[in-house]
């Protein structure tokens, strides 16, 4: 490191004055040996600079320190002056050191940019740098952040070169208002702190200059950057709106540095016995944390302490004694010390445990072992007992299990699997696997409650995620028709219906487990979206949306078998993934097509603005049902609205009804989508509507099935990506995840090497 680190302009001169600096040292001490004889210091040594001690191997002068081929271990002291310890031929100040961490306390410049009131732009930066490649110290990882303060001040640590992208981590402090900043709380608001790579011996500092503070330079005229130990660290609001941060630390803070010997390891070290650095009898050796060549540190031995540099230098601990230590022994006075280690004893004509019990007399112990006799004859008795009553309840926690499991259909369901072929992807979940993946169905893994139930996020063991649907408690008919149903849906296998892994039979209440869809619901993309304040979803995507729904449910309808009616179709039962394909999900794991005229009459239930008045008014459940509640969910694509909004007026609270009426007077527009009137022709929209309308007919026998409501969407999907369009597929990804023109607008954007967060800019790459 150059003794003018600080105002060093670029890592060109950094290096001109690194070769200059050593080619002086080599012209005046000649060539450093690769790893001379180990040695001990003088007695006549400084071993105290001001009020900081010098142990071995560190020294000032020749023949004070330890040589090891560079400057590790080379300080100076000018007592003559300021008093102070620095790094040889450094303007470095050290802080203190310490033998047995390997560790060495430094001050590191605090790095500002500040605004020019005179020229009303931001200074030149000095692209400070820092450079610890001549000598054998690393920058602890673990104790060292890199930090920034002041409003919308981006900065990072790069590699000491002139290649802008080579960065390696860096952090953003934002500035919403001197309102939202806290003493303490390095948070990302004025103040933000990031982690560094390992093995880093060399870096430098600089700002983003398209993020500069002249805006509110009245406010916040200057910003920091600096790499310094975390626990020195302290936010104060005043670093921000004040030079405080500069004045309070006199330009410098704390930084941690750990050193080692040489660059070999111990076993290397150790051939050499002229070179082996770990002088002390009772020492060890023990390699450098940062691998291999990269040296190693000494340590007193256990037992042992003091500098194992030195010849002698670890000396026996007396335990017994030394104030440094809790009195090992539990009774006072019975701590013998020895070499290395001690013993605890209790006194002549006294027995017991001296460790961690009591010495008592001779006489006193027949008595005391009839007590313990007699206590461990009670405890005996205790523990049988427990033992049985946990055999006992263990089997009866048995028994209810296996009664479930029958009660649900279990020994149908896996019976039938084994005279099946391609069933082996089916599971059936144990109660304790599925309580460990949910953290025993913590309330933080809840990510969706409804009528049928009670969804969590869960791991399986092999670190699957996925979803947990915990059902509503079931009727003794759905309880033994429950193993057949599941045996049903385990057979399903559509690209656009959420996969069912596998039930668990074993409680009162079944739960099935479905993979894990990421992207949350159709209803939280159409409405979660507007209410944050973000742009819309294109017409393109809601319609490929919609036909793939709609051809789950053509599926279901037409394919599955026996048939299965969804009946609650609804935004919120249509999952996006990752790719915001649709998945249709929460289907009824109880609604089967009915095979006979019984079995049409049911408990009308479903979600109130979907319901087919027909079902309601007959409590007759069809496919022609489905239908009509995937008519309000086109509804809901074209404009926005929620089915039903209990806050309007009797008219206008069902959005279906809002709908027709609009319809029927030729006043379509007003309830249409600004965003989808603007992107797409009219012509296009209505023939989307009038596909709603025929989904809404009163009668069921009207209404098209899904099979033909799919063909028609797939047909007007391609209609909407015609050339003729306004958005191409690369325009509407481009509203999902494109640039953002601030951080909280971001949504869904990603970058390889930088991510935005809300308060917070944090990128890392690993260095080239």
């Amino acid at each position: 490191m150059p003794p003018n680190y600080a105002a060093a302009r670029g890592w060109e001169s950094a290096r001109t004055m690194i070769l200059a600096l050593f080619a002086a040292s080599v012209l005046s001490t000649g060539p450093p040996p690769a790893m001379a004889a180990a040695m001990q210091p003088s007695a006549t040594c400084l071993r105290r600079c001001g009020d900081i001690d010098i142990p071995y191997p560190f020294g000032v002068g020749p023949g004070c320190h330890l040589e090891t081929g560079d400057w590790t271990f080379m300080l100076s002291c000018n007592r003559s002056e300021d008093g102070r310890l620095r790094l040889y031929n450094y303007q470095i100040e050290v802080l203190n050191m310490s033998v047995r961490l390997g560790q060495l306390r430094i001050y590191n410049i605090i790095n500002p940019w500040c605004y020019n009131a005179t020229t009303r732009a931001m200074n030149d930066q000095s692209n400070w740098w820092y450079d610890m490649s001549i000598t054998n110290f690393r920058i602890n990882d673990a104790q060292n952040r890199f930090t920034v303060m002041g409003c919308n001040s981006l900065a990072y640590i790069r590699w000491p070169n002139d290649s802008a992208a080579a960065y390696m981590t860096g952090c953003m402090a934002m500035c919403p208002g001197v309102g939202r900043l806290n003493n303490g709380a390095c948070n990302g608001f004025g103040c933000c702190q990031t982690a560094i790579p390992s093995d880093l011996n060399a870096y430098s500092v600089s700002f983003e200059e398209k993020f500069n503070t002249s805006r509110i330079a009245n406010f916040s005229p200057c910003s920091y950057a600096v790499l310094m130990e975390a626990a020195a660290f302290n936010f104060r609001t005043t670093y921000v709106t004040t030079d405080a941060f500069m004045t309070n630390n006199d330009g410098q803070v704390p930084l941690v540095l750990d050193w080692a010997i040489g660059n070999m390891t111990c076993e290397e070290a150790k051939r050499s016995a002229s070179a082996y650095a770990c002088a002390s009898s009772n020492s060890e050796c023990i390699d450098s944390k940062y691998g291999k060549g990269r040296g190693y540190l000494c340590n007193c031995s256990a037992g042992y302490d003091g500098n194992p540099y030195l010849l002698n230098g670890c000396h026996d601990i007396n335990e017994c004694e030394d104030a440094r230590f809790r009195y090992p022994c539990s009774v006072p006075g019975t701590c013998v010390n020895t070499i290395g280690s001690f013993y605890c004893a209790c006194p002549h004509r006294t027995t017991g445990n001296a460790v961690n019990g009591t010495c008592e007399d001779e006489k006193n112990q027949i008595g005391w072992q009839i007590a313990v006799g007699v206590s461990s004859g009670v405890v005996v008795l205790i523990v049988t007992a427990t033992c049985l009553y946990m055999i006992h309840e263990k089997r009866r926690l048995a028994k209810i299990k296996s009664d479930y499991f029958k009660q649900h259909g279990g020994l149908l369901l896996f019976e039938d699997m084994r005279s099946r072929q391609g069933l082996s992807s089916f599971t059936h979940f144990t109660q304790e696997e599925l309580e460990v993946s949910t953290n025993k169905f913590d309330e933080r893994n809840v990510i969706g409650k409804g009528g049928n139930g009670t969804v969590y996020r869960g791991t399986t063991k092999d670190g699957t995620t996925v979803a947990i649907k915990k059902c509503r408690l079931a009727n003794e008919r759905q309880k033994k028709e429950f193993g057949k149903e599941m045996l049903i849906l385990s057979q399903i296998n559509h690209r656009n219906i959420v996969k069912l892994y596998g039930c668990c039979l074993e409680l009162e209440v079944p739960m099935l487990v479905y993979k894990y869809i990421p992207n949350g619901t159709l209803y939280q993309l159409i409405h979660g979206r507007r209410d944050r304040g973000v742009p819309r979803v294109p017409l393109a995507l809601r319609l490929k949306i919609a036909h793939q729904a709609a051809e789950a449910l053509a599926y279901l309808h037409s394919w599955a078998s026996p048939p299965i009616i969804h009946g609650d179709v609804k935004t919120s039962n249509i999952l996006l993934d990752e790719d915001y394909a649709a998945m249709v999900t929460d289907f009824g794991a109880s609604t089967m097509a009915p095979t006979d005229e019984a079995q049409f009459v049911t408990f009308v239930q479903g979600t109130c603005g979907y319901l087919d008045p027909e079902y309601m008014r007959t409590c007759k459940l069809t496919d022609k049902s489905d239908v009509y509640s995937f008519g309000v969910v086109l509804l809901e694509l074209l404009t926005c609205r929620k089915a039903l909004n209990l806050g309007e007026l009797e008219e206008e609270k069902y959005l279906s009804s809002q709908f027709l009426l609009l319809l029927g007077e030729d006043r379509l527009e007003e309830i249409l989508d600004e965003q989808v009137k603007g992107e797409q022709s009219f012509e296009l929209l209505e023939q989307v509507a009038e596909l709603a309308k025929q989904c809404l007919e009163m009668t069921g026998d009207k209404r098209p099935s899904m099979r033909q409501v799919a063909e028609e969407l797939d047909r007007l999907s391609r209609l909407s990506r015609h050339p003729w369009g306004r958005q191409n597929s690369e325009e509407i990804l481009a509203l999902l995840g494109g640039s953002p023109s601030t951080a909280s607008e971001v949504e869904l954007s990603t970058s390889r090497n930088i991510s935005f967060t809300d308060t917070a800019y944090i990128g890392i790459r690993s260095p080239r």
